[in-house]
Protein backbone atom coordinates (compact mmCIF):
# COMPACT_ATOMS: atom_id res chain seq x y z
CA UNK A 1 0.00 0.00 0.00
CA UNK A 2 1.33 3.06 -1.08
CA UNK A 3 2.14 5.64 1.63
CA UNK A 4 1.13 8.93 -0.50
CA UNK A 5 -1.95 9.38 1.71
CA UNK A 6 -3.23 12.67 2.84
CA UNK A 7 -4.86 13.12 6.48
CA UNK A 8 -6.64 16.18 7.99
CA UNK A 9 -6.29 16.41 11.53
CA UNK A 10 -8.87 18.33 13.14
CA UNK A 11 -8.21 19.18 16.86
CA UNK A 12 -8.36 22.87 18.91
CA UNK A 13 -5.37 21.79 20.88
CA UNK A 14 -1.61 21.26 19.03
CA UNK A 15 -0.50 19.38 21.25
CA UNK A 16 -2.77 16.24 20.40
CA UNK A 17 -1.31 16.93 16.66
CA UNK A 18 2.03 16.60 17.64
CA UNK A 19 0.81 13.90 19.30
CA UNK A 20 -0.43 12.36 16.35
CA UNK A 21 2.75 13.24 14.34
CA UNK A 22 4.90 12.00 16.07
CA UNK A 23 2.77 8.45 16.13
CA UNK A 24 2.26 8.68 12.28
CA UNK A 25 5.87 9.96 11.71
CA UNK A 26 7.42 7.30 9.94
CA UNK A 27 4.37 6.41 7.72
CA UNK A 28 5.10 8.72 5.37
CA UNK A 29 1.47 10.26 5.43
CA UNK A 30 1.12 13.93 4.15
CA UNK A 31 -0.24 15.27 7.14
CA UNK A 32 -2.85 18.71 7.33
CA UNK A 33 -3.65 20.13 10.77
CA UNK A 34 -6.52 22.61 11.41
CA UNK A 35 -7.44 23.84 14.72
CA UNK A 36 -11.37 24.42 14.14
CA UNK A 37 -14.44 22.51 12.33
CA UNK A 38 -14.99 25.82 10.20
CA UNK A 39 -11.32 25.38 9.31
CA UNK A 40 -11.57 21.63 8.55
CA UNK A 41 -14.74 22.00 5.94
CA UNK A 42 -13.00 25.50 4.47
CA UNK A 43 -9.70 23.33 3.51
CA UNK A 44 -10.91 20.37 2.43
CA UNK A 45 -10.97 21.25 -1.20
CA UNK A 46 -7.65 22.25 -0.56
CA UNK A 47 -5.96 19.03 1.50
CA UNK A 48 -7.72 16.21 -0.33
CA UNK A 49 -7.66 13.86 2.30
CA UNK A 50 -7.95 10.27 2.19
CA UNK A 51 -8.72 10.00 5.78
CA UNK A 52 -10.16 12.58 8.50
CA UNK A 53 -9.19 12.22 12.21
CA UNK A 54 -11.18 14.71 14.11
CA UNK A 55 -11.53 15.21 17.77
CA UNK A 56 -15.05 15.36 19.17
CA UNK A 57 -14.71 17.90 21.78
CA UNK A 58 -14.07 21.37 20.08
CA UNK A 59 -15.58 24.74 20.52
CA UNK A 60 -18.22 26.44 18.22
CA UNK A 61 -18.68 23.60 16.24
CA UNK A 62 -17.95 20.01 17.62
CA UNK A 63 -17.06 16.88 15.62
CA UNK A 64 -20.44 15.62 16.08
CA UNK A 65 -21.55 18.83 13.73
CA UNK A 66 -18.56 18.69 11.53
CA UNK A 67 -18.49 14.91 10.69
CA UNK A 68 -22.42 15.21 10.33
CA UNK A 69 -21.62 18.28 7.35
CA UNK A 70 -18.76 16.32 5.99
CA UNK A 71 -21.22 12.98 5.40
CA UNK A 72 -23.47 15.20 3.79
CA UNK A 73 -21.76 16.38 0.96
CA UNK A 74 -21.74 14.35 -2.13
CA UNK A 75 -18.36 14.73 -2.94
CA UNK A 76 -16.26 13.69 0.62
CA UNK A 77 -19.06 11.45 2.14
CA UNK A 78 -16.64 8.28 0.71
CA UNK A 79 -13.30 9.93 2.77
CA UNK A 80 -13.04 7.72 6.05
CA UNK A 81 -13.59 9.56 9.60
CA UNK A 82 -12.22 8.74 12.52
CA UNK A 83 -13.35 10.26 16.01
CA UNK A 84 -11.02 10.82 18.79
CA UNK A 85 -12.54 11.23 21.88
CA UNK A 86 -12.53 11.09 25.69
CA UNK A 87 -15.97 10.59 25.72
CA UNK A 88 -16.57 6.97 27.08
CA UNK A 89 -20.72 6.56 27.35
CA UNK A 90 -21.84 4.31 24.99
CA UNK A 91 -25.05 7.07 23.71
CA UNK A 92 -21.71 9.21 23.08
CA UNK A 93 -20.20 6.68 20.89
CA UNK A 94 -23.14 6.15 19.06
CA UNK A 95 -23.92 9.88 18.06
CA UNK A 96 -20.71 9.57 16.58
CA UNK A 97 -21.53 6.73 14.11
CA UNK A 98 -24.85 8.16 14.02
CA UNK A 99 -23.90 10.73 11.86
CA UNK A 100 -21.96 9.13 9.45
CA UNK A 101 -18.28 8.52 11.39
CA UNK A 102 -16.56 5.50 10.45
CA UNK A 103 -14.69 4.30 13.44
CA UNK A 104 -13.47 5.95 16.27
CA UNK A 105 -10.74 6.32 19.16
CA UNK A 106 -10.45 7.12 22.46
CA UNK A 107 -8.30 9.47 24.24
CA UNK A 108 -5.42 9.41 25.42
CA UNK A 109 -4.31 7.89 21.76
CA UNK A 110 -2.40 4.43 21.87
CA UNK A 111 0.45 4.58 19.20
CA UNK A 112 -0.25 0.88 18.37
CA UNK A 113 -4.17 1.26 17.81
CA UNK A 114 -3.76 4.47 15.91
CA UNK A 115 -1.83 3.30 13.27
CA UNK A 116 -3.47 -0.24 13.32
CA UNK A 117 -7.01 2.08 12.52
CA UNK A 118 -5.37 4.54 9.99
CA UNK A 119 -4.12 1.94 7.96
CA UNK A 120 -7.31 -0.04 7.60
CA UNK A 121 -9.28 3.10 6.76
CA UNK A 122 -6.75 3.66 4.25
CA UNK A 123 -6.74 0.11 2.38
CA UNK A 124 -10.82 1.43 2.52
CA UNK A 125 -10.65 4.39 0.64
CA UNK A 126 -8.19 2.92 -1.73
CA UNK A 127 -10.20 0.07 -2.50
CA UNK A 128 -13.28 2.44 -2.98
CA UNK A 129 -11.55 4.72 -5.05
CA UNK A 130 -10.36 1.51 -7.14
CA UNK A 131 -14.31 0.63 -7.41
CA UNK A 132 -15.18 3.82 -8.50
CA UNK A 133 -12.82 4.17 -11.42
CA UNK A 134 -14.01 0.67 -12.43
CA UNK A 135 -17.37 1.91 -11.98
CA UNK A 136 -17.09 4.79 -13.90
CA UNK A 137 -15.62 2.89 -17.03
CA UNK A 138 -18.40 0.29 -16.75
CA UNK A 139 -21.04 2.81 -16.91
CA UNK A 140 -19.58 4.43 -19.78
CA UNK A 141 -19.47 1.06 -21.73
CA UNK A 142 -22.69 -0.32 -21.60
CA UNK A 143 -25.68 -0.04 -23.32
CA UNK A 144 -28.81 1.33 -22.20
CA UNK A 145 -30.48 -1.79 -21.87
CA UNK A 146 -28.11 -3.50 -19.70
CA UNK A 147 -27.91 -0.78 -17.17
CA UNK A 148 -31.45 -1.11 -16.65
CA UNK A 149 -31.10 -4.96 -16.20
CA UNK A 150 -27.81 -3.90 -13.89
CA UNK A 151 -29.29 -0.91 -11.77
CA UNK A 152 -30.39 -3.73 -9.29
CA UNK A 153 -27.32 -5.87 -8.84
CA UNK A 154 -24.95 -3.00 -9.16
CA UNK A 155 -26.45 -1.94 -5.55
CA UNK A 156 -25.50 -5.12 -4.62
CA UNK A 157 -21.60 -5.12 -6.16
CA UNK A 158 -20.95 -1.67 -4.75
CA UNK A 159 -22.38 -2.40 -0.87
CA UNK A 160 -20.82 -5.70 -1.36
CA UNK A 161 -17.41 -4.77 -2.37
CA UNK A 162 -17.10 -2.59 0.92
CA UNK A 163 -18.90 -5.23 3.50
CA UNK A 164 -15.50 -7.72 1.96
CA UNK A 165 -13.00 -4.94 2.09
CA UNK A 166 -13.95 -3.53 5.90
CA UNK A 167 -12.86 -6.99 7.74
CA UNK A 168 -10.74 -8.62 5.17
CA UNK A 169 -8.54 -5.19 5.44
CA UNK A 170 -9.08 -5.38 9.43
CA UNK A 171 -7.07 -8.30 9.00
CA UNK A 172 -4.39 -7.58 6.67
CA UNK A 173 -3.49 -4.44 8.68
CA UNK A 174 -3.52 -6.03 12.04
CA UNK A 175 -1.33 -9.13 10.34
CA UNK A 176 0.98 -5.79 8.90
CA UNK A 177 1.10 -3.98 12.45
CA UNK A 178 2.33 -7.57 14.15
CA UNK A 179 4.73 -8.70 11.26
CA UNK A 180 6.60 -4.96 11.39
CA UNK A 181 6.36 -4.91 15.18
CA UNK A 182 5.91 -8.12 16.96
CA UNK A 183 9.55 -8.38 18.20
CA UNK A 184 8.99 -4.96 20.15
CA UNK A 185 5.23 -5.88 21.60
CA UNK A 186 4.03 -7.31 24.97
CA UNK A 187 2.09 -10.37 25.38
CA UNK A 188 -0.97 -8.48 26.15
CA UNK A 189 -0.95 -6.07 22.80
CA UNK A 190 -0.36 -9.71 20.69
CA UNK A 191 -3.53 -11.14 22.30
CA UNK A 192 -5.52 -7.78 21.89
CA UNK A 193 -4.44 -7.64 17.95
CA UNK A 194 -5.32 -11.20 17.41
CA UNK A 195 -8.66 -10.48 19.31
CA UNK A 196 -9.22 -7.65 16.47
CA UNK A 197 -8.28 -10.20 13.61
CA UNK A 198 -10.78 -12.25 14.98
CA UNK A 199 -13.62 -10.45 14.86
CA UNK A 200 -12.66 -8.90 11.21
CA UNK A 201 -12.51 -12.96 10.16
CA UNK A 202 -16.05 -13.92 11.92
CA UNK A 203 -17.78 -11.08 10.25
CA UNK A 204 -15.79 -12.03 6.75
CA UNK A 205 -17.20 -15.72 7.11
CA UNK A 206 -20.62 -14.86 7.76
CA UNK A 207 -20.89 -12.15 5.15
CA UNK A 208 -19.32 -14.68 2.29
CA UNK A 209 -21.73 -17.27 3.66
CA UNK A 210 -24.77 -14.89 3.22
CA UNK A 211 -23.29 -14.56 -0.01
CA UNK A 212 -23.29 -17.93 -1.16
CA UNK A 213 -26.46 -18.45 0.28
CA UNK A 214 -28.15 -15.90 -2.10
CA UNK A 215 -25.83 -17.28 -5.25
CA UNK A 216 -27.47 -20.62 -4.94
CA UNK A 217 -30.85 -19.30 -4.55
CA UNK A 218 -29.92 -17.58 -8.19
CA UNK A 219 -29.50 -20.84 -9.35
CA UNK A 220 -32.40 -22.06 -8.12
CA UNK A 221 -34.99 -19.80 -9.11
CA UNK A 222 -34.92 -21.40 -12.77
CA UNK A 223 -35.13 -24.82 -11.36
CA UNK A 224 -37.48 -25.44 -8.00
CA UNK A 225 -36.43 -29.10 -8.22
CA UNK A 226 -33.97 -28.68 -5.14
CA UNK A 227 -37.32 -27.37 -3.30
CA UNK A 228 -39.90 -29.96 -4.22
CA UNK A 229 -38.76 -32.81 -2.18
CA UNK A 230 -37.73 -30.96 0.79
CA UNK A 231 -38.87 -31.01 3.92
CA UNK A 232 -37.90 -30.61 7.92
CA UNK A 233 -39.52 -30.95 11.70
CA UNK A 234 -39.63 -27.93 13.14
CA UNK A 235 -39.07 -28.93 16.51
CA UNK A 236 -40.15 -25.91 19.17
CA UNK A 237 -37.52 -27.37 21.71
CA UNK A 238 -34.60 -27.37 19.40
CA UNK A 239 -35.64 -23.79 17.86
CA UNK A 240 -36.04 -22.46 21.14
CA UNK A 241 -32.31 -23.47 21.91
CA UNK A 242 -31.01 -21.91 18.62
CA UNK A 243 -32.81 -18.76 18.83
CA UNK A 244 -31.72 -18.49 22.96
CA UNK A 245 -28.41 -19.02 21.96
CA UNK A 246 -28.68 -16.50 19.03
CA UNK A 247 -30.01 -13.72 22.01
CA UNK A 248 -27.14 -14.45 24.59
CA UNK A 249 -24.73 -13.60 21.54
CA UNK A 250 -26.45 -9.96 21.39
CA UNK A 251 -27.32 -9.80 25.24
CA UNK A 252 -30.84 -10.02 24.15
CA UNK A 253 -31.76 -13.07 26.29
CA UNK A 254 -34.44 -11.65 28.32
CA UNK A 255 -35.80 -9.86 25.67
CA UNK A 256 -36.91 -12.71 23.77
CA UNK A 257 -40.43 -14.14 23.72
CA UNK A 258 -41.61 -17.52 22.50
CA UNK A 259 -44.86 -18.88 21.29
CA UNK A 260 -43.88 -22.37 19.18
CA UNK A 261 -46.19 -24.94 17.81
CA UNK A 262 -44.32 -28.52 16.43
CA UNK A 263 -44.17 -28.82 12.59
CA UNK A 264 -42.90 -30.52 9.29
CA UNK A 265 -43.02 -28.59 6.71
CA UNK A 266 -41.54 -28.27 3.05
CA UNK A 267 -38.50 -26.71 3.04
CA UNK A 268 -34.95 -27.92 4.54
CA UNK A 269 -33.07 -27.65 7.56
CA UNK A 270 -30.54 -25.42 6.54
CA UNK A 271 -32.86 -23.19 4.36
CA UNK A 272 -34.94 -22.67 7.79
CA UNK A 273 -32.35 -22.17 9.83
CA UNK A 274 -31.52 -19.72 7.49
CA UNK A 275 -34.69 -17.90 7.68
CA UNK A 276 -34.68 -17.77 11.57
CA UNK A 277 -31.12 -16.39 11.34
CA UNK A 278 -31.28 -13.61 8.83
CA UNK A 279 -35.02 -12.39 10.74
CA UNK A 280 -33.71 -12.45 13.87
CA UNK A 281 -30.42 -11.00 13.05
CA UNK A 282 -32.57 -8.08 11.54
CA UNK A 283 -34.88 -8.03 14.51
CA UNK A 284 -31.80 -7.27 16.96
CA UNK A 285 -30.07 -4.99 14.27
CA UNK A 286 -33.71 -2.88 14.63
CA UNK A 287 -34.36 -2.49 17.64
CA UNK A 288 -32.95 -1.42 20.71
CA UNK A 289 -31.72 -3.78 23.58
CA UNK A 290 -34.54 -3.79 26.16
CA UNK A 291 -37.37 -4.17 23.81
CA UNK A 292 -39.01 -7.17 23.11
CA UNK A 293 -38.75 -9.90 20.25
CA UNK A 294 -41.29 -11.86 19.74
CA UNK A 295 -41.00 -14.74 17.60
CA UNK A 296 -44.24 -17.37 17.19
CA UNK A 297 -45.36 -20.07 14.94
CA UNK A 298 -48.29 -22.05 14.47
CA UNK A 299 -50.33 -24.62 11.91
CA UNK A 300 -53.50 -23.29 10.68
CA UNK A 301 -55.20 -25.39 8.04
CA UNK A 302 -52.29 -27.59 7.23
CA UNK A 303 -50.41 -23.83 6.62
CA UNK A 304 -47.47 -23.32 9.08
CA UNK A 305 -47.04 -19.87 10.08
CA UNK A 306 -43.96 -18.34 11.34
CA UNK A 307 -43.66 -14.95 12.79
CA UNK A 308 -41.17 -12.53 14.11
CA UNK A 309 -42.00 -9.08 15.47
CA UNK A 310 -39.35 -6.74 16.78
CA UNK A 311 -40.54 -3.22 18.25
CA UNK A 312 -37.70 -0.77 17.14
CA UNK A 313 -37.46 1.69 14.20
CA UNK A 314 -40.00 -0.11 11.83
CA UNK A 315 -39.97 0.39 7.80
CA UNK A 316 -42.02 2.94 5.98
CA UNK A 317 -44.49 1.93 2.82
CA UNK A 318 -41.72 2.87 0.59
CA UNK A 319 -38.65 0.80 2.67
CA UNK A 320 -40.74 -2.30 2.26
CA UNK A 321 -41.29 -2.06 -1.23
CA UNK A 322 -37.65 -1.64 -1.57
CA UNK A 323 -36.09 -4.63 -0.33
CA UNK A 324 -36.03 -6.40 -4.09
CA UNK A 325 -32.99 -3.66 -4.23
CA UNK A 326 -30.57 -4.97 -1.51
CA UNK A 327 -30.45 -1.63 0.46
CA UNK A 328 -30.13 -1.06 4.30
CA UNK A 329 -32.30 1.46 4.89
CA UNK A 330 -31.34 4.40 6.92
CA UNK A 331 -27.64 3.55 6.42
CA UNK A 332 -26.72 7.15 6.89
CA UNK A 333 -28.55 7.69 10.03
CA UNK A 334 -28.65 4.39 11.61
CA UNK A 335 -25.11 2.83 11.52
CA UNK A 336 -25.05 -1.37 11.08
CA UNK A 337 -22.84 -3.93 8.98
CA UNK A 338 -24.35 -5.63 6.20
CA UNK A 339 -26.17 -5.06 2.46
CA UNK A 340 -29.68 -5.61 3.47
CA UNK A 341 -29.26 -9.24 1.59
CA UNK A 342 -31.22 -10.75 4.95
CA UNK A 343 -34.59 -9.68 4.00
CA UNK A 344 -34.14 -10.38 0.39
CA UNK A 345 -33.05 -14.12 0.98
CA UNK A 346 -35.77 -14.82 3.26
CA UNK A 347 -38.07 -13.82 0.64
CA UNK A 348 -36.49 -15.68 -2.31
CA UNK A 349 -36.31 -18.86 -0.03
CA UNK A 350 -40.33 -18.13 0.91
CA UNK A 351 -41.12 -18.08 -2.91
CA UNK A 352 -39.38 -20.93 -3.65
CA UNK A 353 -40.75 -23.20 -1.20
CA UNK A 354 -44.23 -22.20 -2.77
CA UNK A 355 -44.64 -19.75 0.17
CA UNK A 356 -45.66 -16.84 1.36
CA UNK A 357 -44.30 -13.34 2.86
CA UNK A 358 -45.44 -10.13 4.34
CA UNK A 359 -44.34 -7.39 6.17
CA UNK A 360 -46.29 -5.37 8.37
CA UNK A 361 -44.52 -2.35 9.97
CA UNK A 362 -45.62 1.07 12.03
CA UNK A 363 -42.20 3.38 11.56
CA UNK A 364 -40.36 4.10 14.30
CA UNK A 365 -43.00 1.59 16.33
CA UNK A 366 -42.80 -2.26 15.67
CA UNK A 367 -42.15 -4.40 12.37
CA UNK A 368 -43.42 -7.72 11.99
CA UNK A 369 -42.30 -10.07 9.52
CA UNK A 370 -44.66 -13.22 8.60
CA UNK A 371 -43.68 -16.28 6.82
CA UNK A 372 -46.19 -19.17 5.67
CA UNK A 373 -45.27 -22.59 4.29
CA UNK A 374 -47.32 -25.16 2.97
CA UNK A 375 -47.07 -28.65 5.68
CA UNK A 376 -45.13 -31.67 4.59
CA UNK A 377 -47.64 -34.17 3.53
CA UNK A 378 -46.15 -37.74 4.23
CA UNK A 379 -46.53 -40.45 1.73
CA UNK A 380 -47.28 -43.37 4.07
CA UNK A 381 -50.30 -40.41 5.59
CA UNK A 382 -51.28 -40.46 1.84
CA UNK A 383 -51.73 -44.54 1.76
Amino acid sequence: MTNEFSILVVDDDPNNFDVIETFLDDQGYRLHYVTSGKDAIAGLDVCQPDLILLDVMMPEMDGIEVCKLIKASPKWHAVPIIMVTALNAKSDLANCLNVGADDFLSKPINSLELRARVNSMLRIKQQYDSIQVLSNVRANTIGILESTLDELRGNLAAKMSHELNTPLNGIIGTIDLLTADLESMDLEEIREMLGWAEESAHRLEKLTKKFLTYLELEISSTSQQSFKSAHTKFEKDLVASKLQANANQYKRDKDLVLELEDAEICLSEYYLLTILQELFDNAVKFSSAGSIIKVSSQVIDRVFHLSIQDFGRGMTAEQIKLIDAFMQFDRKTYEQQGVGLGLKIVKRITELARGKFSIASICQEHTTVKISLPIFNSPVANT
